[in-house]
């Protein structure tokens, strides 16, 4: 059974991440052409992250109590209804009211998903389960840049839109046919009744919400500006693709050795390094001229974001464990959703009032000092493993 959970959700998630992949190098794009300005542009991107902020922590403390498939197959059929509805958005005002509700089918899948392998997952095998399934998050996120770009370059915009409604539509009816449902724990289900004020006390847990925000932050940045930043020294559409794909992609591929590592040394010491990586590569952004340089530093991106990811999610298995596993992905997912809704607002003011390239300075300032901080909480909490 464990094997069977495993295997359909790695394949849904693929399925479902590689369509929202192909989307990811055209969408500043798209809501130029519509009329959006730097803070529009935030603004936009904010507007999915919002909404999984605002729904994650309350779809996975229900998804403790009630069970996991429903939300998933779902959140999958609504995946595509949205896809569909980005070619008809004629304003910047209709194309975030659509990432709006993307972002809450997105809220009713990724955390979820993750949910039901922690719950199904060996202890001491955390950070290699994780990892391992990381890898779809990753490799679909990584290819579908790539993808993406062609289809605008040979096809057009709008066939991206009918690519990613396809892909979540297939990730429907696999969900919907062969993933088998679960039920959480008793012990799960008494823990859910601790306050969720109480559970964020723990220092531990800040630190790794804390974490959690300051690298969406830096990836957000990296992600919603940086096709912008391409586009002005002559880069193609494709290649912006394979700059973003590059980035995910080393994240992935390296994701199930450094799950072995964060199994086997200390995790909070991996994430710090992690940080630091991903926060040098964000410095070198404005100082790239071509192509290779950008592709160099995509790469530098993703090896800091292998490095920490799988550590985190390792963690965030552990106290699930003792709070129920919907309600502690939740919160890890809602603290990557504030980070992802702070990092297009802030870079889209900076950009319209200091310039592009200090974009990425400022998304590295923050990643800097709030590493310090994460550092503070790891210090202050109890025993790191």
């Amino acid at each position: 059974m464990r094997k069977r959970i495993f295997n359909v959700l790695f394949v849904c998630i693929f399925a479902a991440m590689l369509g929202l992949g192909i989307i990811a190098p055209l969408m500043p794009v798209y809501a130029e052409s519509l009329g959006a300005t730097g803070i529009w542009l935030g603004i936009i991107f904010s507007a999915f992250s919002l909404s999984r902020a605002i729904f994650t922590p309350i779809i996975g403390r229900i998804s403790d109590r009630s069970g996991r498939k429903k939300f998933i197959i779902s959140g999958l059929l609504l995946y595509s209804i949205v896809s569909l509805l980005y070619s008809f958005a004629g304003n910047v005002y209709c194309l975030t009211g659509i990432r709006f509700i993307h972002g809450f089918a997105s809220a009713l899948v990724v955390p979820i998903a993750m949910a039901y392998i922690g719950e199904t997952t060996e202890k001491g095998k955390e950070g290699s389960v994780m990892g391992i399934f990381s890898m779809a998050l990753f490799l679909g996120m990584g290819a579908g840049p790539f993808l993406g770009g062609f289809l605008n370059d040979v096809l057009g915009l709008a066939s991206a839109f009918y690519a990613m409604a396809g892909l979540t539509a297939i990730a429907f009816l696999i969900a919907l046919l062969f993933l088998p449902d679960i039920r959480s724990s008793e012990e799960a289900k008494a823990n859910k009744l601790i306050p969720f004020k109480k559970i964020i006390q723990n220092n531990v847990l800040k630190g790794l919400i804390l974490f959690r925000i300051i690298n969406a932050i830096g990836r957000g940045g990296l992600m919603s500006f940086l096709p912008i930043f391409a586009s002005r020294i002559n880069i193609a559409s494709s290649q912006v693709g394979v700059l973003l794909s590059v980035n995910i992609f080393l994240t992935a591929l390296l994701q199930k050795p450094f799950g072995r590592l964060a199994d086997r040394y200390n995790r909070f010491y991996l994430l710090i390094i992690g940080s630091i990586i991903g926060t040098f590569a964000l410095v070198l952004v404005p100082l790239s001229s071509n192509f290779r340089e950008l592709f160099i530093i995509s790469s530098i991106m993703g090896i800091g974001g292998a490095v920490a990811l799988p550590p985190a999610t390792a963690i965030t298995v552990e106290i699930g464990q003792k709070i129920g596993m919907g309600i502690a992905m939740g919160i890890f997912s809602t603290a990557m959703s504030i980070g992802m809704v702070v990092a297009p607002l802030l870079s889209g003011v900076v950009m319209d009032v200091l310039g592009l390239e200090s974009v990425f300075y400022v998304a590295a300032i923050v990643s800097f000092l709030g590493t310090l901080v994460f550092y503070h909480y790891i210090r202050a909490g109890s025993n790191p493993q």
